[in-house]
């Protein structure tokens, strides 16, 4: 097994779940933020709440995008 079929497995065992699972849980924080937002529309401190879960969630997006380019930086450098 060469260290390229190594971190091609690596990547589709382990990698792409885990990212799959945290982006989803990124989109759903922001979805929620969204719903907050919202809902709270007449109350300052739930509409606050809201923003700041929509800002997590796309802070989060962003860094899971950003570590799955890094990622295929790699694997694309490496083979």
């Amino acid at each position: 097994m060469t260290f390229n079929e190594f971190l091609i497995k690596v990547q589709d065992a382990i990698l792409t779940p885990i990212i799959t699972l945290l982006s989803l849980a990124a989109f759903l924080l922001f979805l929620w933020g969204i719903v907050e937002f919202i809902a709270g529309a007449t109350n300052e401190e739930k509409r606050a709440t809201g923003q700041q879960h929509m800002i997590w969630g796309i802070i989060g997006l962003v860094i899971i995008f950003g570590a799955n380019a890094i990622v295929s930086l790699i694997k694309a450098t490496v083979s």
